[in-house]
């Protein structure tokens, strides 16, 4: 693999290779060449896409030792041909890759924090860091760091060394690969066992900027950018920044605290309306007692079954002689209450054992209570009909 093209010389964009065969597997039909400029997908890095001639490769694998490069339909490609690499793609990888280096190396060197997985998405790149915990002072310190040694334009090297060799270097992390093994070396920082592709030195790697932090599976995942993706970034979240200060009336800076208070409202809003439907359902409980029957049934339009129980509830708890059977009609479904005052044996679960298998229905309670909902086989006055019959 190391007489490859991408591997050769990284910056390569064009190059004329011969079609060793043409054929298709379980991804699709595929073309492998002579030899490739194209980089298969590998070691956290995704593959390149681009051009045969006019064909468009869409995904670039290595499978039982040749690299195949996927189409979206077969071709007729023969002989020598000419190709291309989508290189505002392939250079965003060496960037976002060479970052990953850089910091993760800052994380070793400061705090001993080892990178355990590396993935690099379509937008963001993440690291997972095998440490419980992360402070924003490490990783402020981290990020300074490692930007730090992009702004020095150190040379990012490459070499091939065999397993006997690997002693003469201070690796970051064992290698577990067999044969050839490819280094990448940032020197006096960084010795790595990769085969990913990377600018040559640093400085092009630009700007390293942490984004957020998550724990995940006992470990800290860092998610960051590098590059052209910081500009991208800092466009996506200057424009939605932009858009919350216009809304709220206010200038940039001052958009957070300004939307704290619009939160602080917004809660104490949400309070005062949940306090208001409690009032008025206590209301509604009172007048629906206030009739005087034993049982009360009634069917209601767009009700959830939240507010059908605590309806139910306040109607048995004002008058404990009192079974409360509550049907809502809902678009999506028919959904049911039954509930029994402090008083009534009667258990509510032979309702809905009753009624359920009449709606294709799911519910649960227990004596005292129960619901469920099911589908509009019947009309809601048919569903509280039955509820009614079964007592």
């Amino acid at each position: 693999m190391k007489n490859t093209f991408y591997y050769q010389d990284a910056y390569r964009q064009t190059f004329s290779a011969e079609i060793v065969h043409s054929s298709q597997d379980k991804q699709g039909p595929y073309i492998v060449l002579s030899n490739t400029a194209f980089y298969p997908t590998g070691g956290g890095q995704p593959h390149d896409t681009g051009w045969i001639e006019d064909v468009e490769i869409i995904n670039v694998e290595n499978i039982e030792g040749e690299i195949r490069h996927y189409t979206a339909e077969p071709t007729a490609l023969t002989g020598t041909v000419s190709a291309k690499i989508n290189w505002a793609r392939r250079f965003d990888h060496m960037q976002q890759h060479a970052g990953q280096h850089i910091l993760t190396a800052a994380f070793v060197e400061l705090f001993g924090y080892q990178t355990v997985s590396f993935h690099l998405g379509t937008e963001i790149v993440t690291i997972d860091l095998d440490t419980p915990a992360i402070t924003e002072e490490q990783l402020l310190a981290a990020q300074a760091r490692a930007n730090d040694i992009i702004l020095e334009n150190r040379p990012i090297d490459t070499k091939w060394v065999t397993k006997d060799e690997l002693s003469t270097y201070t690796l970051r992390k064992d290698v577990a690969v067999e044969g050839d093994i490819r280094l990448v070396i940032i020197p006096d920082y960084d010795y790595n066992g990769c085969g990913g592709t990377h600018p040559s030195s640093t400085g092009q790697v630009q700007l390293i900027q942490i984004l957020e932090t998550e724990k995940m599976k006992g470990g800290i995942r860092v998610h960051f950018v590098c590059g052209k993706r910081i500009t991208e970034q800092l466009a996506m979240r200057k424009e939605v920044l932009s858009d919350v200060a216009r809304q709220l009336s206010v200038p940039e800076r001052e958009a957070a605290s300004a939307l704290e208070k619009v939160m602080v409202a917004a809660k104490q809003t949400d309070k005062a309306l949940a306090d208001a439907r409690e009032s008025l359902l206590q209301f509604e409980a009172k007048e629906l007692v206030a009739q005087g029957e034993t049982i009360i049934a009634s069917v209601f339009e767009k009700r959830t079954i939240q507010e059908l129980q605590k309806l139910a509830r306040f109607i048995t708890q004002e008058n404990p002689d009192t079974m409360a059977l509550l049907v809502a009609n809902n678009a999506d479904k028919l959904q049911f209450v039954a509930a029994r005052g402090a008083d009534v044996k009667t258990s509510m679960k032979t309702i809905s054992t009753s009624v359920l298998p009449l709606i294709n229905g799911k519910g649960g309670g227990n004596d005292a209570l129960v619901q469920g909902g099911g589908d509009h086989i019947i009309a809601a006055s048919d569903l509280l009909a039955h509820m009614q019959a079964v007592l």
